[in-house]
């Protein structure tokens, strides 16, 4: 695959750039951190060359100065909001967090909750913290937030919010998710740090949208596309083009909150530190990008795959349709289609060949393999088989996996276990896979070659069970469907 990203030039400019700004606030800065840490698959995707755990490898060289402070929102407690992405919910989350930001060498021991009433759920959740020795603070709702500035800033505002105790250079505000209370944290922060004589800073840490590229740019279009869900918009930073009159890329919420965060600078220091939302960024993503076409063209799948993403969740009653034209919209801008995605055309094409459903998987070197639906596979399953075989030079005529294997395991799903579709899910198929090499050599190739299909794109004619959507991700496969079910049951 192409690199259109330094990635090893991202490691040292970020953390660079995060240490100049710590010594501009005197030694305290509150990092707000957006996006996720580490498993940053949108950035590798549309960045090929970024690493997913980029942005984790960087702070690592800040470790000595850095600790992690995670936050949530009471709320989302209660009502046991679920990331879609991990399937848990966010209190959980919150401990699969400090738990890896330990199992890395960081130092993560406070959670603050935020908009506390007295939420039973939040309640247990923050008496089961400090049962395993984690310090736990309240922050409140305040009235007239963001807009009373007068009352925000006072002690009946930030100042009835617990004071985080902080011992490093380097704060870093984090959450599972969107919603958490990230900003207001920091400003609270800085409110009790001032009463103590502390002129903390605060900076935020965002890799999208990239401010130094284009505004249509493919890489901030796919940004929008990834948040179609919440009606995030790119726009130009009007601040910074009046202070600089330099053209820069920010996003609505930002731009539409930076009056009012710079009255709280003023109430709280006596002055702002910084002239526009995109001078509190300290993202230097922008600066790493080696080649912009390849990064283009990345993009350009990118906002096809979430286009498919959201014809799926609208399917499944999960989004609504302004989310699909929204990234419709975004592929018109991109000047793209669905046909520009190769597997969707050879997956179809051989879906309406055979009148049932197909599949088809474009290895990482651009190689296009397909598979269709037989009495013993699925179509996703057979082109996985294939893809293997593909890999390892073995002849399209072995039976990598014997029907005799096959057919017990059939009988099992439904027998015993109360299945009605007989065909093997991509997980059975590799496990009777792994079964057939303890003694077959061709099997073992193939069960070898699994690691090379990483990055590999797939399109299926109809949406998968949720077992081969998590098997396929764990697999490092890109994968879309068409937003129709394999049968017309009411309930699947």
């Amino acid at each position: 695959m192409k690199m259109g990203f330094d990635n090893q030039k991202y490691l040292s400019t970020q953390s660079e750039h995060i240490r100049n700004r710590i010594s501009q606030f005197g030694n305290k800065l509150y990092l707000e951190f957006g996006g996720k840490l580490f498993d940053d698959y949108h950035a590798s995707r549309v960045l090929p060359g970024f690493q997913p755990d980029s942005k984790l490898k960087m702070l690592l060289q800040l470790a000595d100065q850095a600790e992690i402070v995670i936050v949530i929102n009471a709320a989302d407690i209660e009502k046991n909001k679920v990331r879609h992405d991990l399937g848990i919910t966010y209190d959980m989350d919150v401990l699969r967090l400090i738990q890896a930001y330990r199992d890395h060498g960081l130092k993560a021991e406070s959670v603050v909750i935020t908009r506390c009433a007295g939420q039973p759920a939040a309640v247990q959740f923050k008496t089961k913290l400090e049962n395993l020795g984690i310090r736990v603070y309240r922050h409140y709702s305040i009235d007239g937030y963001p807009h009373n500035i007068s009352h925000i800033v006072s002690d009946e505002g930030y100042g009835k919010n617990d004071y985080i105790e902080t011992t490093m250079p380097l704060v870093i505000i984090t959450a599972p998710g969107p919603g958490s209370g990230k900003m207001a944290v920091c400003l609270s922060q800085l409110y009790h740090e001032n009463k103590r004589g502390i002129k903390a800073g605060y900076a935020k840490f965002e890799t999208f949208p990239i401010w130094n590229i284009p505004l249509k740019h493919p890489v901030n279009l796919a940004y929008e596309a990834a948040t179609a869900d919440l009606n995030d918009v790119n726009m130009i930073d009007p601040f910074h083009l009046e202070a600089y009159g330099v053209t820069t890329v920010n996003y609505n919420r930002d731009v539409e909150i930076y009056p009012v965060l710079a009255a709280m600078f003023e109430g709280i220091y006596g002055y702002c530190p910084y002239k526009s939302p995109t001078d509190m960024g300290v993202n230097m993503a922008g600066n790493c990008i080696t080649d912009d076409e390849i990064c283009r063209e990345a993009s350009r799948q990118e906002i096809i795959r979430r286009y498919y993403q959201a014809l799926n969740r609208l399917a499944r009653d999960e989004s609504s349709k302004e989310e699909v034209y929204k990234t419709e919209l975004l592929m018109k801008q991109a000047k793209v289609t669905a046909s520009h995605r190769p597997v969707v055309v050879a997956a179809n094409e051989l879906a309406e060949k055979n009148h049932s459903p197909a599949a088809a998987l474009q290895l990482p070197d651009g190689r296009i393999i397909t598979g269709k639906t037989s009495t013993l596979l699925g179509a996703s399953a057979a082109a996985l088989l294939n893809a293997v075989k593909e890999l390892g030079d073995i002849a399209d005529d072995i039976h990598l996996i014997s029907p005799q294997f096959i057919e017990p395991i059939q009988g099992l799903k439904t027998r015993y276990l109360g299945s009605r579709n007989p065909r093997l899910h991509t997980d059975e198929v590799l496990i009777a896979l792994s079964m057939c090499a303890a003694t077959d050599k061709n099997a073992r190739i193939a069960l070898e070659q699994l690691p090379r299909l990483r990055g590999s794109q797939v399109h299926t004619s109809v949406m998968l069970s949720p077992v081969d959507i998590k098997f396929f991700s764990k697999l490092g496969l890109d994968l879309t469907s068409e937003p129709v079910y394999e049968s017309k049951k009411l309930y699947h």
